[in-house]
């Protein structure tokens, strides 16, 4: 953890996911860098509209003010603009009153680099290369997609997770891919009681789960949810896990192959996070989703 932050959660945010830079990247692809400079400078003091993390940044920060005290977590913007064309997002931060004070701007160059030494416990981009090197170098990172599905109104912050290659190493998952159903739930019968080794997500999961601890009962903001193509008899292992990790999770989906979509929007997930992508196009009708590209599906 970056010195000075002590034990708050860390989140990076690209510009392009917390705003929607569509028609200012547009002109970029169109006419070119300085075309889209140009157009940034003069639009500098009209609000971007939000983007598709926007409500999850929200109600993140809106946690600092339920608990008091010093901030419990910090939002740092990451992009690849310059800090000349990022003038607009940082107007656009103070204009719908975010307290986000640290940014990074890298001038075209990958800002993933400063995820890590900034501390951070999750980098969130719409550019999938800073996000597959944030993940070489040990970061909890995803690529969010468009989502078409309607974001939850409710205060409560939902996250939402698979298991294989996400919360856990793709040991098991591997099995699957390699040598079929049969010989994956065999071998996770035989490895019930061994913990699974954990996977990109864990840190995360665990920053959240100690964040989670600082609150009563069930007055946490926060509500976590494995959801997992696994069943029985694959589950045991998953739940053993957990328990190896001293970690709760408050529900927990094993739906055998079902369709992941429907149960997602049901749960009212904030954002869902899974290394297939398959499962994240069928996620993201329904919820805000991250892409994982991690373990033996992303090969």
């Amino acid at each position: 953890m970056a010195k000075g932050f002590g034990n708050q959660l860390v989140v990076a945010i690209s510009s392009r996911a917390l705003f929607d830079l569509d028609a200012s990247h547009d002109i970029y692809e169109r006419q070119g860098l300085q075309a889209y400079a140009d157009y940034q400078v003069a639009h500098e003091d009209t609000p971007l509209e939000p983007g598709d993390a926007f409500p999850l940044v929200k109600k993140l920060l809106r946690i600092n003010e339920l608990l008091g005290g010093a901030p419990r977590v910090e939002v740092i913007l990451l992009s690849r603009n310059s800090a000349d064309t990022g003038l607009r997002v940082f107007n656009s931060i103070q204009h719908y009153g975010l307290p986000i004070v640290r940014a990074a701007f890298c001038g075209g160059h990958s800002p993933y680099p400063y995820a890590s030494a900034f501390g951070c416990h999750l980098f969130l981009s719409t550019h999938a290369d800073d996000v597959r090197l944030a993940l070489e170098n040990g970061l909890a990172a995803a690529t969010l997609l468009p989502s078409t599905g309607q974001q939850s109104d409710s205060p409560e912050i939902r996250f939402a997770f698979d298991g294989d290659a996400v919360l856990f190493s793709d040991e098991a998952e591997r099995i699957y891919k390699t040598r079929g159903l049969d010989a994956f739930a065999a071998s996770e019968r035989a490895a019930a009681r061994e913990p699974l080794s954990g996977g990109p997500f864990k840190p995360f999961l665990q920053a959240l789960h100690s964040l989670q601890a600082e609150f009563h009962g069930d007055d946490s903001p926060i509500r976590t949810a494995l959801v997992t193509a696994r069943s029985a008899p694959a589950h045991e292992r998953v739940i053993r896990t957990l328990r190896a990790w001293q970690i709760r999770i408050d529900e927990s989906l094993f739906l055998g192959g079902l369709d992941k979509g429907e149960f997602l929007r049901a749960y009212g997930a904030d954002v869902f996070f899974d290394d297939q992508q398959g499962h994240c196009l069928s996620a993201s009708r329904h919820v805000p989703t991250g892409h994982v590209p991690h373990g033996v599906a992303n090969e």
